[in-house]
């Protein structure tokens, strides 16, 4: 019998960086270079699920050599290069995966897809952890051409070189970055991580009263400096901490952006990217953070079951942390995915254990960013289970009471609760108050810029229609039929 044993001749190299993918990237952030492969996808017909951890996989050399799918996108993305030029090993190089002839084309694009339409490739059980604690993404039988390595975290790779970058958008700056930047092996100290979490609270104020949409293009600067301040490398632990929690608190923020402005394959990326920095760091509070948004995002993008999947994630990462009104946000989030399935039982439990939690009031220990998080969004939240689940007079009595206790200064959440009070009423038979409900969310759109807030008031408007000679319906209707078409 032949032995199975493997001798140390034959043992598997490291995987080796692939540098010539990496000088492609650029200066774009993992993310945005994502972004760019799913835009390259669509303009040939492709469906790949690319984000920011697929991109550090590959600049690792852990994937050797992309599948079909990817292989046509990058060559689209770069005509005139080889795989080879692209850094990846021969298709028949590659241990243990079949290859077909060099000059043979890529097989088509296939049609078919064996997901729902509604879903993304795994989003039946995307969040299993026990498997391989750095990812959270199953594995989908589409990656069968990759290379057969041990999956690990990653986070941008390259060169360590310090860019000339600025929070500049944001009135933040790194002070000295720019002429550090030409000193090779610079190290990052405090400063650079208190200009990010500056950064982020900026950032965050801005969306509360002022929505997403002029927001996002500006954050990406942000984000690409946030990274390359951790390939630059630090002289204190204790800043290496504060700048993977940064950066990916920005990340995470920048991907809020992304959703809220209704860009949700961006968002999905950025919060990725955001889940890999937490996993590379050992950081629960931020595990739980990216997971909390991603179940947010999935029952928007309208995937309830990985909605569902990713809160109680979030909040097996966030029970150690001793906050109770974190926990209680969670809860929510999963009840929202809950009433994406139709299970009214679920989703009451869930939204039960929210109140519960939320009782227990604040703590020490509750996140910075939780700060959004009181009465109202409680409200707000539970008003959009009621929504989803048809209820429109209980959804309504909580969008409104959404609406009366939040503080003033947060404009864009205001508009937010309003106009979801105004299509509860619209769809619960109450014309009258709906239209009235729209005028004010009209009132408030000089201040807010949000296509999610948009995007509901057409809705309203929409259902509005059959009950145009009701007593101030024809006025909000013409008033929303005037305003401007955002592209």
């Amino acid at each position: 019998m032949t032995s199975s044993t493997v001798t140390s001749s034959q043992s598997p190299q490291p995987p080796r960086p692939n540098l010539a993918f990496r000088r492609l990237r650029g200066q774009r952030s993992p993310g945005e270079f994502a972004a760019a492969v799913r835009r390259a996808a669509r303009e040939i017909g492709e469906r790949v699920s690319c984000d920011a951890r697929y991109v550090g996989r590959v600049e690792a050399g852990e994937i050797r050599c992309p599948n079909y799918a990817y292989e046509r996108v990058f060559l689209h993305m770069f005509p005139g290069r080889t795989l080879t030029d692209l850094g990846f090993s021969p298709r028949s190089s590659v241990r243990g995966r079949g290859a077909r002839p060099t000059d043979e084309a890529p097989p088509p694009p296939t049609t078919s897809l064996p997901y729902a339409p509604d879903e993304t490739a795994g989003a039946h059980e995307p969040y299993d952890t026990t498997q391989d604690p750095h990812f959270p993404y199953e594995q989908n039988d589409q990656n069968h051409e990759e290379s057969d390595v041990q999956r690990r975290a990653f986070m941008t790779g390259g060169t360590v070189t310090m860019a000339a970058a600025s929070l500049g958008p944001f009135g933040v700056t790194f002070g000295s970055a720019a002429t550090a930047a030409d000193r090779r092996g610079h190290r990052v100290g405090a400063s650079e991580a208190g200009a990010l979490e500056e950064a982020v609270r900026k950032i965050r104020l801005l969306d509360d009263r002022h929505g997403a949409d002029g927001l996002y293009r500006r954050a990406a600067a942000p984000l690409r400096t946030a990274y390359e301040l951790l390939d630059a490398g630090t002289t204190r632990q204790t800043t290496t901490d504060r700048l993977y929690a940064g950066a990916g608190e920005l990340a995470i923020s920048v991907g809020w952006l992304a959703h809220d402005s209704g860009r949700y394959d961006d968002a999905r990326s950025h919060y990725a990217e955001a889940l890999a920095t937490a996993r590379m760091s050992g950081d629960p509070g931020l595990e739980a953070h990216a997971f909390c948004n991603t179940a947010f995002l999935a029952r928007d993008a309208g995937r309830p079951r990985e909605a569902v999947r990713a809160a109680q994630a979030a909040q097996r990462a966030a029970r150690p942390l001793g906050s109770p009104r974190l926990l209680s946000l969670l809860a929510l989030r999963e009840a929202g995915g809950w009433a994406g399935l139709a299970d009214r039982p679920g989703c009451e439990q869930a939204l039960a254990r929210a109140q519960t939690l939320f009782e227990r009031g604040p703590s020490e220990n509750d996140p910075e960013w939780m700060t959004f998080y009181g009465e109202a969004e409680l409200e707000g939240l539970e008003a959009q289970c009621w929504s989803t689940l048809g209820d429109w007079p209980r959804a309504a009595r909580h969008a409104r009471r959404a609406a009366h206790l939040q503080d003033p200064h947060f404009t864009r959440n205001i508009a937010l609760y309003t106009a979801e009070l105004a299509d509860d009423l619209a769809r619960g038979g109450r014309p009258d108050e709906a239209a009235l409900a729209g005028m004010r969310v009209l009132d408030l759109l000089g201040e807010v810029q949000s296509s999610r807030i948009q995007t509901m008031l057409a809705g309203t408007a929409r259902v509005l229609l059959p009950h145009r000679r009701a007593s101030g319906v024809s006025t909000f209707l013409e008033r929303h039929a005037s305003l401007p078409r955002t592209a």
